[in-house]
């Protein structure tokens, strides 16, 4: 599976994104997706994860109430809906694939897209 992430920018706190993951080459639809983050100086932590038929999604409790994950398999894309943004969401947002659902850990994913840089001032 290859990933493509998009959707990053500058925004300002209080703002609004909308981050896509696109994938091509396997079965999307055989995938749970997730989104990541990494910080400057910190390591990739898990944000939010959604099983393949989008019936079943987790969200760190760093962006419960914020953040929103989404799929649409006809369009082999994933989707991050981040609101209320604060400075400290500032990150290279990553998503990635795997097989099974409910992964919270980078190293038990299987496929990674290449990261948008979301930077949020203050």
């Amino acid at each position: 599976v290859q990933l493509q992430a998009s959707g990053g920018g500058l925004v300002q706190a209080g703002g609004s994104l909308r981050l896509s993951c696109t994938a091509s080459g396997r079965n999307f639809v055989g995938y749970a997706m997730g989104w990541f983050r990494q910080a400057p100086g910190n390591e990739r932590e898990f944000v939010a994860a959604i099983n393949w038929s989008a019936r079943m999604t987790m969200l760190a409790d760093s962006v419960k109430g914020r953040f929103t994950i989404s799929r649409d398999n006809a369009k082999n894309t994933v989707y991050l809906q981040l609101n209320s943004l604060k400075p400290e969401d500032t990150a290279v947002y990553y998503c990635a694939a795997d097989k099974d659902y409910g992964l919270t850990r980078p190293d038990e994913y299987d496929y990674w897209g290449q990261g948008t840089l979301v930077t949020v001032s203050s």
